[in-house]
């Protein structure tokens, strides 16, 4: 294989990552052969539907609707899997794998929830496995993690890792719009699925962040250990309130290392008009990471679509073709060495913003405050504004506080006859 200049890859999957990927290895040919003196040549793609129109041009002859064409190909050296979902592309990367075959993935599912079971097979069957595009589409934060950054600590890795509830939020900042009217939009224009529950209840993001903590503090974390909120509940009101207080309301996805273990979720979040995190708008991605040697490093680009996904994708295809011409695959594996506890989140500490609708009297504010302050609880601010009749809404920013004792509060302050409701509550960072 040393000598051998030719390297064959079975793509799993023609769908809008798969279209991206034929196109920028074919039209980038050239280039891609000089970068990594190797000829990379699509041997085998998996469809489901011979018959389908796929608006490229593709020689029929490479088209199968049978996986065995690839997985049991002893000419294809790398799988690149784009399918997406856990099944059946689990099983079709599992089988790769153990036939010796390295494997490149989109496939931020199922490397969330089945990752360790995906390096062990890499690593016992000496291949790469190759994941840059399953976070954040072309931003090139898996690389830097696992490499550019592999000198230093890592002490927080946040951002914002959806595009499509970064595209709804920045509409309702710009326009004032309500949530149920913009996701309406976003569907319309094609950043929302017909069912776009992943996205907004922020499970895609929490899969997303699973695999960064991962890689930046060396612990197999999953998605069953990331603390998920989604947007569902953010008003044009809320928005407004945050702007009034010198902020912007994005979905973030924060993983810190703190004393007691690894913090690890997704929620809404009030961030400083003047982080740079605010001005990352409409369907794009950033995540900024803060390093013990490097300091505080942001990256920012598209989050998803054909070319800017693809384009991570073909470029991890270089790397794995480059080790198996050298014959040195698997040289960068599993970065979980590490067994660091995750903290729970009622341990967690923040600041909050906490919006009430409160009957309009003398002492209310008073009786909310003990009650905060009995949970020790305190208030850094609060904005008053008058409603129809007899009621008022009152928002508050507290003090950093552990969640535990702000959710006790909270369970209080409901039971008071002053408090008509609970409008929303929202952590605040920066």
């Amino acid at each position: 294989m040393s000598n051998q200049q030719v390297v064959k890859i079975g793509l799993l999957g023609l769908g809008t990552v798969g279209r991206g990927v034929y196109r920028i290895l074919t039209e980038n040919a050239q280039n891609i052969m000089q970068r990594s003196g190797l000829k990379i040549d699509i041997k085998k793609i998996l469809v489901r539907d011979l018959t389908k129109k796929r608006g490229i041009n593709v020689d029929e002859e490479i088209l199968t609707t049978d996986i065995n064409d690839i997985v049991d190909d002893p000419e294809i050296n790398v799988v690149v899997e784009v399918l997406g979902g856990i099944e059946p592309a689990l099983n079709y990367v599992l089988n790769s794998l153990n036939k010796g075959k390295s494997v490149v993935t989109a496939n931020k599912d199922m490397v969330a929830v089945h990752g360790k079971e995906l390096f062990a097979a890499a690593e016992a069957n000496n291949c790469d496995l190759f994941f840059e595009a399953s976070v954040a589409g072309g931003i090139p934060i898996i690389r830097t993690l696992k490499q550019s950054l592999a000198a230093n600590n890592i002490e927080q890795v946040f951002g914002i890792i959806n595009g499509t509830t970064n595209y709804m939020l920045t509409k309702m900042t710009r326009e004032g719009c309500d949530f149920d009217e913009v996701l309406k939009e976003a569907q319309e224009k094609g950043y929302a699925e017909a069912d776009p529950t992943s996205d907004i209840e922020g499970y895609d993001a929490a899969r997303k962040i699973a695999i960064l903590a991962s890689i930046a503090f060396n612990t197999r974390v999953t998605l069953d250990d990331v603390y998920v909120e989604g947007i569902t509940s953010i008003s044009a009101e809320d928005i407004a309130y945050a702007k009034e207080l010198g902020y912007i309301i994005k979905l973030l996805g924060i993983a810190k290392l703190t004393e007691e273990g690894i913090e690890v979720r997704v929620h809404p979040t009030l961030i400083p008009q003047e982080h740079p995190l605010s001005s990352v708008n409409d369907a794009f991605n950033a995540v900024f990471v803060r390093g013990d040697a490097v300091g505080d490093t942001m990256f920012y680009g598209q989050g998803a679509g054909e070319l800017p996904t693809a384009s991570a994708v073909v470029a991890d295809i270089m790397d794995a073709a480059r080790d198996i011409a050298k014959n040195v695959p698997g040289i960068i594996g599993c970065t979980c060495y590490d067994n660091k506890p995750i903290k729970p989140m009622s341990e967690t500490k923040s600041r909050f913003y906490v919006r009430l609708l409160v009957l309009d009297k003398p002492g209310v504010l008073a009786s909310i405050a003990l009650v905060f302050g009995n949970k020790d609880v305190s208030l850094a601010s609060v904005i008053q504004k008058d409603e129809e009749g007899s009621t008022a809404e009152l928002v508050l920013i507290t003090h950093e506080t552990k969640e535990e004792n702000l959710q006790d509060a909270l369970l209080d302050i409901r039971q008071l006859s002053c408090v008509k409701n609970v409008a929303n509550v929202i952590r605040v960072e920066g």
